[in-house]
């Protein structure tokens, strides 16, 4: 497998072919002939921005009423706390002193708290409120409410004072909330034309929200010596090599591939591709639209 930093790099590249060839195309709606993208930019913009404006105005009213605000940050259902929203306060000293989610856990001391892959939070709050800019953002991977495995969270954090005390007031949203993600690791496999490895790496009708794209990515492996059986389908298609070498055959026409290789498959064509090296040939197999078991067929 390759490294899932240059997975990213790649996918943003592929989409960016699709929009100069013009496969991806605005909807109907009549947004910016980029709504797509900027409707997502703007849901994540929106939330982040509300959560630093909540951040700050939590800070104004605890420098004009010191610890008699607390309460209200504990209130239910209200500006501070509703949903998975809330705002937190610590001391500089690391002693929590408003968590509204477990007010347990208040009186805690969690200069030393580390998340999910040991990054020190705890001393990055405390850094950051006693820094010059007095705030700032801090990205971790945190669990969901009722979840185990971890999120990347992102968090706003400012310093507040009153009477010679300086708190640290924050709040946080989950990036993939507003921005869907997946990593290749997670990526389920299965047998495909006798000895194919094909993986589902997106989909947009196995995603739960409305991303307003159609094209799938295919994450393909062919073993040495093995190949794909003649096929054809009636869209398009873009194959990226990730790793090995091998021969795709687009009207029987030979077409060598090698990492970092992008090939574009026109609709209608018959195609077959075979793994010519000594390790594994993997690559990313995009259709637009989305693959559809009706769109291709098998040849013989």
């Amino acid at each position: 497998m390759i490294e899932l930093k240059k997975v990213v790099c790649v996918l943003l590249t592929l989409v960016m072919f699709f929009v100069v060839a013009g496969c991806v195309q605005p909807d109907d709606t009549g947004e910016d002939e980029q709504g797509i993208i900027v409707e997502g930019q703007n849901e994540l913009a929106s939330q982040r921005e509300f959560t630093a404006s909540q951040v700050n105005s939590a800070v104004e009213l605890i420098e004009e009423e010191g610890e008699q605000a607390f309460p209200q940050f504990r209130e239910k259902n209200s500006q501070w706390f509703h949903d998975d929203f809330y705002i937190f306060v610590w001391r500089t000293d690391g002693i929590r002193v408003v968590y509204p989610p477990d007010t347990s856990g208040e009186g805690q001391d969690v200069s030393n708290l580390e998340d999910f892959n040991g990054k020190p939070i705890g001393q990055m709050f405390i850094d950051m409120a006693q820094s010059e800019e007095g705030e700032g953002w801090i990205d971790y991977y945190w669990p969901k409410p009722g979840e185990t495995e971890p999120s990347n969270k992102y968090t706003f954090n400012k310093a507040a004072s009153f009477d010679n005390q300086t708190y640290i007031v924050g709040s946080g949203f989950y990036i993939d909330d507003y921005v869907y993600t997946k990593n290749l690791e997670d990526v389920e496999h299965f047998t495909r034309f006798g000895n194919i490895l094909l993986g589902e790496f997106f989909h947009p009708a196995r995603v739960d929200r409305n991303l307003n794209v159609d094209y799938s990515i295919a994450h393909v492996i062919v073993k040495p010596s093995h190949s794909i059986a003649p096929h054809m389908m009636k869209n398009p298609e873009v194959y990226y090599v990730l790793e090995g070498k091998g021969v795709l055959y687009i009207e029987d026409v030979p077409f060598e591939l090698s990492k970092g290789k992008l090939v574009h498959i026109p609709a209608n064509s018959k195609q077959y591709t075979e793994n010519t090296g000594d390790t594994d040939l993997e690559f990313f197999a995009i259709n637009q639209p989305a693959w559809a078991e009706e769109n291709e067929q098998i040849l013989e």
